[in-house]
């Protein structure tokens, strides 16, 4: 078959990668989070604005991740993938009651829990960006089923760190790559 015919003349080229976009999506969705769990942000608009950062996300992250896996990279393609269904999940779960929130927040532990230890040897961003998520989750999840708004808040700080890294690591790399070197550290 020709490649007119298979559509491969306008398929990207293999060395695309979405992982900065995913970290992108990653890191500001988890920066929503955690800001919004500390309580410091309030008003009328905030819970939509936050359902809608989730959402969109989600709706990214999870974009990216097959994009990933398409490319070959079963690591961040699984991350992103997984993790951005749970965003998109979130952002339309606020009526479920405490024990439901509670499970589902422990589950996702799980998850990030999994990415933790698969990624270990990645790298320093990576072991702070999943392992902080794993924290951040659990302790939502504890907050949740004993209904501690001060474990809560606690969380909450937990994931916008683990936010923040993840927006530093694909900053850094989109800014070494467009500079051509390093010109923000990365290690």
């Amino acid at each position: 078959m020709s490649n007119e015919a298979t559509g491969a003349q306008n398929a990207r080229p293999a060395g695309a990668d979405a992982g900065p976009l995913g970290y992108l999506a990653l890191g500001l969705t988890l920066l929503a989070y955690g800001l919004l769990s500390t309580g410091i942000l309030s008003g009328a608009g905030v819970k939509d604005a936050a359902s809608l950062a989730h959402l969109l996300g989600g709706l990214a992250l999870f974009v990216a991740g097959l994009w990933q896996l398409r490319g070959g990279d079963g690591f961040t393609g699984t991350a992103f993938t997984g993790l951005g269904a749970f965003w998109a999940v979130w952002s339309v779960g606020g009526s479920a009651g405490k024990d439901a929130t509670g499970l589902f927040l422990l589950l996702w532990a799980l998850l990030a829990l999994t990415l933790t230890a698969a990624g270990w040897r990645s790298g320093l961003f990576s072991r702070l960006v999943y392992g902080l998520l794993t924290l951040s989750l659990l302790l939502s999840a504890i907050a949740t089923f004993a209904g501690n708004g001060g474990l809560a808040k606690a969380a909450g700080w937990i994931a916008a760190v683990s936010g923040l890294t993840a927006w530093y690591w694909a900053t850094s790399t989109l800014v070494n790559s467009g500079w051509g070197r390093a010109a923000l550290p990365v290690r």
